[in-house]
């Protein structure tokens, strides 16, 4: 069974990292969030309990890393050495590693975003060094890395995640109207 990790640093964007782990939990895959400390704080003032704390972890048996966006999570993740580390271990290993919104930076810090395609929210390219910044695409899958805009992409993002881990993401898509949803957009045009 695959194994995901979301961070969760202080200041995390709540529907970024909530959003995958509904979404895996949905298709009944192990999630763990992992946390700076066992409560953490959200960009919104949401707290959530972690799963695990980041001191405790051992990230070699994940499949996938996640990193949500969110001020200052996303940079709190990027100024973490051991966040960096995980992230470069798990690159070495060939897993895959996953950020949304703000989150590439910490993927860009690791130098997994070297030679990739690669979105993120609109302002942070220049914090990002890639290869090619694409500034319309929902999401951007590049080898073992995949990058996404923002919260409003989260559900697509966690889908394109399912896929990215040899899942089908066909029936939670159509389980939480999510089809229909891009159906209504294009039939409105």
């Amino acid at each position: 069974m695959k194994k995901i990790a979301v961070l969760l640093a202080p200041g995390f964007e709540e529907i970024e990292a909530l959003t995958p782990v509904d979404v895996f939990r949905r298709a009944e895959l192990v999630v763990d969030m992992i946390g700076f400390s066992e409560e953490v704080t959200g960009s919104h003032n949401i707290t959530v309990k972690a799963d695990k704390i980041i001191t405790e972890t051992d990230f070699s048996i994940y499949d996938l890393i996640v990193i949500p966006g969110g001020l200052p999570g996303a940079t709190n993740l990027r100024d973490d050495e051991r966040v960096i580390e995980a992230l470069q271990e798990a690159n070495d290993l060939g897993k895959k590693t996953a950020a949304i919104c703000a989150g590439p930076i910490v993927l860009s810090e690791a130098g997994l975003l070297k030679g990739k395609s690669f979105t993120n929210a609109p302002g942070f390219e220049e914090e990002i060094e890639g290869d090619t910044h694409h500034a319309n695409a929902l999401v951007v899958v590049d080898g073992s890395v995949t990058t996404s805009r923002g919260a409003a992409t989260a559900l697509e993002f966690s889908y394109q995640l399912l896929e990215e881990l040899g899942i089908d993401s066909n029936e939670l898509r159509e389980a939480m109207q999510y089809n229909k949803l891009v159906e209504q957009i294009k039939d409105n045009g």
